[in-house]
């Protein structure tokens, strides 16, 4: 018998949906390779659109800039609080400052103030230009002579961009002012004291680490959530699928890069 033939046709389907799989997965690859490629060419190409670049960057900041302040302010009383008895086990509470500044500082900020924009920005972005997709407004700005890449793309990524790390320093203060409280309330060490502790183990390599990622965490977010929504299809369904698309990718890229980068950085210490 040929072992061809003998194939059953189940078997076959399941081979075959999965070398679809595949297939599309790395078109999407070389896709976004494009867009990438197509950001840079058309970017830093005259004309510029400084008003709309303002304006997405105040978009971007004042939607997310109420969580954040909530969720940072959070996130550094309760790391506090659950860092402290395992400190106090030791008897070195008085550590507690430069833990937290060092952990704040090196991953928490960049990466919580990434997590909540991938929810935020993201979402908003795929949405909004899937929407002007599927009602083919993007159509007609290319029918009257507008660059709608560079208009609703390059600016969009832009302001993510700048306005990230923007936040995510934000963030770091706020989380630092949530752990002085809890610091305070149980130690009763003062802002000056707690301050001066907090800065004292942190070094140049952290602020440009946190720098750094704050930047490439922008940027992924304004190109995924740009992708999906400018080739975005399936009509008003696509919407949907782009506002959730680019959340789940861009907070996957997120935790990647966050590991790519801690392994360099941890190279220079």
């Amino acid at each position: 018998m040929d072992p061809v033939n003998s194939t059953s046709p189940v078997k076959r389907k399941k081979r075959s949906k999965f070398s679809q799989t595949l297939l599309d997965f790395f078109s999407s690859i070389y896709n976004i390779h494009l867009f990438i490629i197509r950001f840079f060419r058309e970017a830093f190409v005259p004309p510029f659109e400084f008003k709309e670049i303002i304006r997405q960057c105040w978009e971007v900041g004042v939607r997310s800039f109420t969580l954040i302040t909530v969720t940072g302010f959070i996130v550094g009383l309760i790391f506090t609080k659950q860092s402290r008895p395992s400190l106090l086990e030791f008897g070195a509470t008085s550590w507690l400052p430069s833990l937290v500044s060092i952990a704040i500082m090196r991953a928490l900020a960049p990466l919580v103030t990434a997590l909540i924009a991938s929810g935020k920005v993201g979402s908003s972005i795929g949405a909004e230009l899937s929407s002007m997709r599927v009602t083919e407004q993007i159509d007609a700005m290319e029918v009257s002579g507008t660059k709608p890449f560079k208009f609703l793309v390059c600016t969009r990524v832009i302001a993510t961009t700048l306005t990230i790390p923007i936040l995510a320093t934000y963030t770091g203060f706020i989380a630092l002012l949530g752990g002085y409280l809890n610091v305070a309330q149980n130690e009763g060490t003062s802002y000056s004291t707690f301050m001066q502790q907090v800065f004292q183990p942190l070094q140049f390599l952290d602020f440009t680490a946190s720098l750094i990622k704050s930047i490439v965490f922008g940027f992924t977010i304004g190109i995924v959530g740009c992708y999906q929504g400018y080739y975005s299809n399936s009509g008003t369904e696509g919407v949907g699928k782009a506002a959730n698309g680019a959340v789940v990718t861009a907070m996957f890229l997120v935790f990647i890069e966050e590991i790519i980068i801690v392994q360099i950085t941890s190279n220079f210490r």
